[in-house]
């Protein structure tokens, strides 16, 4: 079993930056690609960005591409997701999620993710 753990989440006004952090305990030797989604009141829950173990691979929505930028260390089994200019419309909870290697996974998709973190509030005021 792999255990997430998400932080740096909270307020911050239209334009500003926040750092989320996603922490990995347990087997994080099966984990082979770590994602971030996000889910706003009354949506459904949507990719956000992506990352694998290499970190050569690299892939966001188009509503973030230019302003969030994930990483990886793996001394520290962690992803970040650094969020610049943010907007009302990137307030939502955020949660990561990691994967284990199969054949054929974009790791967009939720149901290609194996663990869950419990997820952090993301508040962007105008």
């Amino acid at each position: 079993q792999v255990q997430l753990e998400e932080s740096g989440g909270g307020l911050v006004q239209t334009g500003g930056s926040l750092r989320l952090s996603c922490a990995a305990s347990g087997r994080t030797g099966s984990t082979y690609a770590t994602g971030w989604f996000r889910q706003a009141p009354g949506k459904e829950r949507e990719f956000v960005a992506q990352i694998r173990l290499s970190a050569n691979s690299l892939d966001y929505a188009r509503s973030v591409r230019g302003r969030f930028t994930i990483s990886r260390d793996n001394a520290k089994n962690t992803v970040y997701l650094q969020m610049n200019s943010l907007k009302p419309d990137d307030t939502a909870v955020y949660y990561c999620a990691a994967a284990q290697y199969r054949i054929g996974k974009t790791y967009r998709l939720e149901d290609e993710y194996d663990y869950w973190g419990q997820g952090t509030q993301v508040t962007v005021s105008s």
